[in-house]
C-alpha cells in the first residue's frame, strides 16, 4: 500500500476473549511444500537501492538465513517513486530499479546462493502521473473518452457528469487538479498543439478541439478539469482510498487482468519469479476471483493477501493462497506480550491526562473509548464533507436508479438513502463483506450487515433496509444491482481503511502500540491459552501463511512496539513521568496557543518508542499524525499556526537543558524490560506456525516511525560485516544478541521443518511470565513475557519449565545444556530472556 495500510476495526470486550479455532471451515488451500519459502526479507526497492543493490546484498541474506527475497513492487512507477505502488507502466519492470535485465541478474545470483524472489503485485489501481502521458491507457481515455478501448480499464462513472455538448449522454471524467477555482487560473491554462498545459500537468486535446476558444474548448473534452477540493464530493473515479494521484484499474476484466499481470506472469513461467505478494485485495471487485485467476496462470505459487482480519475474522477458506501477510500474527505476537489489565489502567490515565480528572471506573469496559473513536473517524469518512462524500454519493445515484426501476422500491429520497450508506458504512464491524454476484454472501458478511444495522442501536425502516439488502445482493441480478453489491463492498473497506487506522488511530493514543495495522486497541493483550489456540488454528488451516512483526505500513516498528508495551506494566508511573514532562516543558501546541494535551501524550510516547531520534524525524511523525487525526489540522486544511506550535514544541524538547537528559534516562531505564520484548517478539516470529517475512534492517534493532520515515535504504553491507562476529558474546549488545537469533533461527527452519505446536506450562509463582511451546519432539521456544512485572515479584523464584523427555537439550543461542525434565528457569534464562531449545534431531 502506498500509504497506509487497511485497518481493524476495534471490538468491545471487558476482558480478552477466547479465541475459538473451530470456527473455520475445513476446506483450506494449499501449495506445494517445495514452493513454501521457510523465511522471506522484505527489500523496498527505490532510486536509492535499486535491483543491482539487492543482487549485492545476495550473499549476505542467504548467510542470514532466508530462503526468499520479497522485492517491493518491481513495474514502471511515477519517475522517482520510493514506494512503487504508483504504477504507470504494467509492460515494463522500473527502469530506476534497473530494468528487467537487473532482475534477471538479482534472480541468477539468488539462485547461486539457493534463494528464490516473491514480488508484490498491485492490481488495484495506477498512478495518474504529472505529466498524465506517463501512464498512456489513461492518456487515451482522457483523449478518446469513454469509447475508447482503454475505458474499461479504470473504473469511472461515465454517469455522473454530463459530457461535452456535442455528446451530452456520453459523459465526463472529473479531474481535480487546478490550485484554484477554473476561473481563477484560466490564465494559466496553455495549447500547445495538442495539448493543454497547466503548470507541470499536461493532457490530451480530443481531436479537432485544439483550435477551439478556449472555454468552448474546456467544454469539448473528455475530462473536466476542476479545484483539487472537489475531488472528497463529485470525483467519480474510483481511487486508492483518498489519493486522488491514485485511480482504480478493473483486473476484474479478463483482458485488462492479462495486460497488467502479462510481464509478471511471463517473469514466473521464466523462473525469475517463484511467488507474490498482492497488495490491497479488499480494493478489488472480486478478490477471490481475483486469486482464482492467478492460480490458474500460475499453477498455483505460493502467493499471500495483505488481508487485515478484524478481531476474529477468518481469511475467507475458498480464497486461493497460503495465507495473509501477517498483521493476525503481529497483533497476537505483540498481544501475549502485553499487559491486559496494565494497558486498561493505563487508558484510564490517558483519559485522565486528557481532563485533568482523577482516573475513575472501568477504562476497559464497554463502551470503549476507542470504539468511539472508529466510530466517529468512519463517520467522518462518509458525511456530507467526508473524504469519501464522492464514494457515497456514487452508491446513492445507483441506489436511486434501482429504486426507480421497482414501484417495490421507489420513493426513496436521495437523502434518506444517504443516510442509511452512512449508518451500515459507519457500524460495518469488518472491512468488508465478500459480496459475488450469483451466488449467496457468506454467512459471515451477512451477519456483518445485520450487525451494522442495528450498530448505533436506532430504530430500522425501509430506506434502511433496502439499502442492507441491495449490499447483500438479495433483490435479484442485473447489472446495476451487481454493481451495488461489488461496489458497497470496496466502499466499505475505504472506510475502514480511512477512518479507523488513518483516523481513530491518531486520535485515541493511551498505547500507540497498539494503533497498529491490523490492531484493536479496544481489546490490549492477548492470554497466552488464546495465543496458542491461534497457532493450532494457523498450523491446521493456513500452515503457509506469512508471519510479519514489522512492514513498510506499520506506523512503528516491532522494537519500537516492544518499548511501549514495557508502559502497560506501569501506567501510572508512565503518567506520572509523562505529567512532569509536559510540565517542565511549560505551555504547549494546540488549537491555536491552547495547550493540547492530547498532542504531548503522543509526542512523550513518540519519544520514548524511536529513542534516539532527531528533532526532523520527530517533528514528521507528529505533524502526520495531527494531520491524520484532523482534529486541529488535516493534509487538505492545514492550520499553521497549530502545526507550527508542534513543531516549535518538538525543537523546545531537544534545546530543554533539563527534560532531554531525564527522557533519556527514562529510556534506559525502560531497557532491560525492553530488551526481553525485543528478543522475545523476534524469537516468537521466527518460530510460530507460519512463514516469517523480515523487514529490511529488523534483524538487528529497529526504532523506525510511520512512513516514510520506515521506508529509508538500509546498510546492509554494514549488517554483512556485523553478521560475522555476531554470535560472539559481547554483554548489552542488543543488536548482536539480536542478529545472532535471527540468523540462528533462520538456520533453524531451513534446516529443519518446524513440527507440530505443542504448549508447553511452566510450574511455580511466576509461571505466568513464561510462553514456551514445542515445534515437534526436537524444538522448544521460551520466551519471558511482562519482564517488568516479573522484576517488581522477585524474578522466577523457582518457577520451572518440564523439557520433554529424551536426549539432551541444548541452547541454541547460548550453547548451554539442559537435562529433559525439569529445569529452572533462572537457570535456563540466565544469559537471555528467551531460549530457543534443540536436540540431534533438529541438527
Amino acid at each position: 500500500m502506498t500509504n497506509a495500510a487497511e485497518p481493524a476495526q476495534p471490538r468491545p470486550a471487558a476482558s480478552v476473549p477466547s479465541f475459538d479455532p473451530a470456527r473455520r471451515p475445513a476446506t483450506a488451500q494449499s501449495v506445494a511444500p517445495a514452493a513454501v519459502p521457510t523465511a522471506s526479507y522484505r527489500l523496498q526497492l527505490q532510486p536509492g537501492f535499486t535491483l543491482r543493490d539487492a543482487t549485492a546484498a545476495v550473499p549476505y541474506l542467504a548467510a542470514l538465513g532466508v530462503s526468499h527475497l520479497h522485492l517491493s513492487p518491481l513495474l514502471e512507477p511515477v519517475p522517482g517513486s520510493a514506494h512503487g505502488y504508483d504504477t504507470v507502466d504494467h509492460g515494463r519492470v522500473a527502469e530506476q530499479l534497473g530494468g528487467e535485465p537487473a532482475l534477471r541478474a538479482l534472480a541468477e545470483e539468488a539462485h547461486r546462493h539457493g534463494l528464490r524472489l516473491l514480488a508484490d503485485v498491485v492490481p488495484n489501481h495506477m498512478a495518474v502521473p504529472v505529466p498524465e502521458h506517463l501512464n498512456r491507457p489513461l492518456w487515451q481515455v482522457l483523449r478518446d473518452g469513454p469509447d475508447s478501448p482503454y475505458a474499461r480499464w479504470f473504473d469511472i462513472d461515465w454517469q455522473a457528469l454530463p459530457g461535452p455538448p456535442d455528446a451530452p449522454g456520453h459523459g465526463r471524467m472529473l479531474l481535480p487538479l487546478l490550485g484554484d477555482r477554473l476561473g481563477a487560473v484560466l490564465d494559466q491554462l496553455a495549447v500547445d498543439g495538442d495539448t493543454l498545459r497547466y503548470h507541470d500537468h499536461v493532457l490530451p486535446l480530443r481531436p479537432g478541439t485544439e483550435h477551439l476558444p478556449l472555454p468552448e474548448l474546456l467544454a469539448r473534452q473528455w475530462y473536466r478539469l476542476a479545484w483539487w477540493r472537489l475531488a472528497r464530493t463529485e470525483l467519480n473515479y474510483r481511487r486508492f482510498f483518498t489519493v486522488n494521484e491514485l485511480i482504480a484499474v478493473r483486473v476484474e476484466d479478463p483482458e485488462v487482468f492479462e495486460a497488467t499481470h502479462g510481464v509478471l506472469l511471463r517473469l514466473h513461467r521464466e523462473g525469475v519469479l517463484d511467488g507474490f505478494r498482492i497488495d490491497h485485495p479488499d480494493g478489488l471487485a472480486d478478490p477471490r476471483g481475483y486469486l482464482e485467476r492467478l492460480a490458474e496462470a500460475t499453477g498455483g505459487t505460493y502467493t499471500v493477501v495483505e488481508k487485515i482480519l478484524t478481531g476474529d475474522e477468518r481469511l475467507p477458506a475458498d480464497w486461493p493462497c497460503a495465507g495473509t501477510t501477517g498483521y493476525d500474527a503481529l497483533r497476537r505476537i505483540d498481544g501475549v506480550l502485553t499487559d491486559h489489565a496494565g494497558a486498561c489502567r493505563l487508558a484510564g490515565a490517558y483519559e485522565a491526562f486528557l481532563t485533568g480528572a482523577p482516573p475513575g471506573g472501568e477504562p476497559c469496559a464497554d463502551p470503549h473509548p476507542a470504539l468511539a473513536a472508529a466510530r466517529r473517524g468512519r463517520a467522518d469518512m462518509t458525511g456530507p464533507e467526508g473524504e469519501l462524500a464522492a464514494e457515497v454519493e456514487r452508491l446513492v445515484r445507483l441506489a436511486v436508479r434501482l429504486g426507480a426501476t421497482d414501484p417495490a422500491h421507489a420513493d426513496h429520497p436521495p437523502w434518506r438513502l444517504r443516510a442509511a450508506l452512512r449508518r451500515l458504512l459507519t457500524g460495518y464491524p469488518a472491512y468488508r463483506p465478500y459480496t459475488r454476484p450469483g451466488e449467496p454472501l457468506p454467512e459471515a458478511s451477512a451477519a456483518q450487515l445485520h450487525e451494522a444495522l442495528a450498530s448505533d442501536g436506532g430504530p430500522t425502516d425501509a430506506t434502511d433496509r433496502f439499502v442492507a439488502a441491495l449490499a447483500e445482493g438479495a433483490l435479484g441480478r442485473g447489472p446495476e444491482q451487481d454493481e451495488f453489491a461489488v461496489r458497497f463492498a470496496q466502499t466499505a473497506a475505504a472506510v475502514a481503511a480511512k477512518g479507523v487506522e488513518d483516523t481513530a488511530f491518531y486520535r485515541w493514543n493511551a498505547l500507540l502500540s497498539l494503533n497498529e495495522v491490523g490492531g484493536e486497541p479496544a481489546r490490549p493483550g492477548v492470554r497466552p491459552e488464546d495465543f496458542h489456540a491461534w497457532c493450532h488454528y494457523v498450523e491446521r488451516h493456513w500452515p503457509h501463511t506469512m508471519t510479519a512483526l514489522s512492514t513498510h505500513d506499520t506506523k512503528r516498528s516491532a522494537d519500537a512496539r516492544a518499548r511501549l508495551a514495557v508502559l502497560a506494566e506501569q501506567p501510572e508511573a508512565w503518567a506520572a513521568e509523562a505529567a512532569a514532562w509536559s510540565t517542565a516543558a511549560g505551555p504547549g501546541a494546540g488549537a491555536g496557543s491552547r495547550f493540547d494535551p492530547d498532542s504531548d501524550w503522543l509526542l512523550w510516547q513518540t519519544l520514548v518508542a524511536a529513542w534516539p531520534v532527531t528533532p526532523e524525524r520527530l517533528v514528521a511523525a507528529v505533524l502526520k499524525a495531527a494531520r491524520e487525526a484532523k482534529l486541529h489540522t488535516s493534509w487538505t486544511t492545514q492550520n499553521v499556526r497549530f502545526e507550527r506550535a508542534l513543531a516549535d514544541r518538538v525543537h523546545a524538547v531537544f534545546g530543554h537543558p533539563g527534560l532531554l537528559p531525564r527522557i533519556e534516562g527514562y529510556v534506559a531505564a525502560l531497557a532491560p524490560y525492553a530488551r526481553s520484548n525485543t528478543l522475545a517478539a523476534a524469537l516468537l516470529h521466527l518460530t510460530v506456525p507460519g512463514v516469517p517475512d523480515l523487514y529490511q534492517g529488523s534483524e538487528e534493532p529497529l526504532y523506525t516511525l510511520v512512513d516514510p520515515d520506515n521506508r529509508h535504504a538500509v546498510d546492509l553491507g554494514a549488517l554483512a560485516v556485523r553478521l560475522t562476529d555476531s554470535a560472539t558474546a559481547r554483554p548489552g549488545d542488543l543488536a548482536r544478541e539480536k542478529l545472532h537469533l535471527t540468523t540462528t533461527a533462520l538456520h533453524l527452519r531451513r534446516a529443519h521443518p518446524l513440527g507440530t505446536h505443542r504448549p508447553l506450562t511452566a510450574v511455580g509463582p511466576a509461571a505466568g511470565h513464561l510462553l514456551a511451546f514445542g515445534r515437534g519432539p526436537d524444538v522448544v521456544t521460551a520466551v519471558t513475557r511482562l519482564p517488568y512485572g516479573l522484576a517488581r515479584a522477585g524474578g522466577w523464584r523457582g518457577t520451572e519449565l518440564h523439557l520433554p523427555a529424551g536426549d539432551e537439550w541444548t541452547d541454541a543461542l547460548t550453547s548451554r545444556r539442559f537435562a529433559s525434565g525439569p529445569v529452572r528457569l533462572k537457570d535456563l534464562l540466565a544469559d537471555l530472556p528467551v531460549a530457543l531449545l534443540t536436540r540431534r534431531g533438529a541438527a
